[in-house]
C-alpha cells in the first residue's frame, strides 16, 4: 500500500492566529484546553520540512515561530502552557518543551524556505542554547535541533556543543545485553534518544559512538515489533520485568522511530533502515495490533492512540503531527 501525501487540512483547522490548539474531540477543536509549546514546536518542525510550502503553510510557520518567540524568556527558557485567555499558566522552564522548542527553531533555521524565518529562528535558537536541561528527553530533543543547524552550518560551535551535551545526557548503554537501553524504563518518544547519539556520532565522525547509537535503535525496534507490525510501548511506558500493559499505543512513539530510522538511513546508507521506515508508515495505514487505520482521510487528522479495541478517534495536535512527520519521511525515502 502506497503512503498518502501529507494532508495539512487538520493542522490548519487546529491553528488560530495565536498558536496550535492541543486537543480535539474527534476533529473539533477543544479551545478550553489552550495551547502548548510542545505542540507548537512540533508544528514548526513539520512545516519547516516542506521544500515548497503553500501560502497556508507559510502562515502556519509564521504563527508557530511567533508563538515560540513569545514563549521564550530572556534566559532562553520557555513557558509551555498558554490558556485560551492568552495567559501563561506556568513559569518559564527547561522541561521537554524547551528541548522541543529548540528542535523546532533549529529545524526552521536550517530548512525553512523563507530567509526571515530562518534568521529569526536561529536567533531564538542561539538564546536557548545558553541553557541545559537535567532531563535526558529534553536534551535529546534540543540536540536534534542542534543537529539540524549543524547540517546547514557544520562550523556552528554553539550547536556542536549542545549536540555533544545532548548525547552525553542520554548516558552510556546498559551492560545487560537483554536491556542495553541507557534508562531503566521506556517511556515516550524513546527513539529520539538513540537518534541524538547517532546524529552526534555522525557529526564528530566517531564510528564507535555511531555503532552504539545504531545498536540502541536496533534493540528498540526489536522490542517494539509484534506479529502484525510495530507494537510500540503503551502510554505509561514499560520496564524490564513488567508485563506490557494493553493500553494506548501512542503515535508519537511511531513518529520518533520514523525520525530515527530516517537519520540512520541517511548516515549509514543502509537500505534496511528505509525498510524499517516503511513499517512506521504501515502502522498508520493498518499494520498494527488492531489492524486499524490510524488517521481520518476526510479530515487529515491523526487518531490519538491505538487501544486493543481500535483507535481513539480524537484528533489532537500531537497525533496529527506524528502522522504528518511520518508521511513526510515516506515521501522523501528512497524505495527499497
Amino acid at each position: 500500500m502506497s503512503a498518502p501525501a501529507p494532508n495539512f487540512a487538520h493542522l490548519t483547522r487546529l491553528t488560530d492566529d495565536t498558536g496550535l490548539f492541543e486537543h480535539a474531540r474527534l476533529a473539533v477543536v477543544r479551545r478550553e484546553h489552550g495551547y502548548c509549546t510542545d505542540d507548537v514546536a512540533r508544528g514548526l518542525v513539520v512545516t519547516s520540512r516542506e521544500a515548497d510550502p503553500s501560502a497556508d503553510l507559510l502562515r502556519l510557520s509564521e504563527c508557530y515561530l511567533t508563538f515560540l518567540n513569545h514563549a521564550q524568556s530572556k534566559t532562553g527558557a520557555f513557558h509551555n502552557r498558554l490558556g485560551h485567555d492568552r495567559r501563561w499558566e506556568d513559569p518559564a522552564g527547561l522541561g521537554d518543551w524547551w528541548g522541543r522548542a529548540l528542535w523546532g527553531l533549529g529545524t526552521a533555521a536550517a530548512r525553512h524556505r523563507s530567509p526571515w524565518i530562518r534568521d529569526s529562528a536561529l536567533s531564538a535558537f542561539r538564546l536557548g542554547t545558553s541553557q541545559r536541561s537535567a532531563h535526558p528527553h529534553a536534551m535529546a530533543f534540543a540536540g536534534l535541533g542542534a543537529a539540524e543547524v549543524l547540517r546547514a552550518d557544520p562550523g556552528d560551535a554553539d550547536a556542536a556543543a549542545l549536540l555533544a551535551d545532548a548525547a552525553t545526557a542520554v548516558g552510556p548503554p546498559g551492560a545487560d545485553p537483554d536491556w542495553p537501553w541507557p534508562l531503566p524504563r521506556l517511556t515516550y518518544a524513546n527513539a529520539a534518544l538513540a537518534e541524538v547519539v547517532i546524529a552526534d556520532a555522525a557529526a564528530r565522525g566517531d564510528d564507535a559512538a555511531l555503532d552504539i547509537g545504531l545498536r540502541l535503535l536496533t534493540w528498540l525496534r526489536d522490542v517494539q515489533t509484534g506479529p502484525h507490525g510495530l507494537r510500540v510501548v503503551p502510554a505509561g511506558g514499560w520496564a524490564r520485568g513488567e508485563e506490557r500493559a494493553e493500553r494506548d499505543q501512542q503515535p508519537i512513539e511511531v513518529a520518533a522511530l520514523a525520525d530515527a530510522f530516517a537519520t540512520a538511513a541517511a548516515v549509514t546508507g543502509d537500505t534496511a533502515w528505509q525498510a524499517d521506515l516503511d513499517r512506521t508508515v504501515a502502522w498508520f495505514l493498518g499494520a498494527n495490533d488492531a489492524g486499524a487505520v490510524m488517521w481520518d482521510e476526510s479530515t487529515g487528522g491523526g487518531y490519538d492512540g491505538l487501544t486493543p479495541y481500535g483507535p481513539n478517534l480524537n484528533q489532537g495536535a500531537e497525533s496529527t503531527l506524528a502522522l504528518l512527520s511520518t508521511l513526510q519521511h515516506a515521501r522523501t525515502a528512497v524505495p527499497v
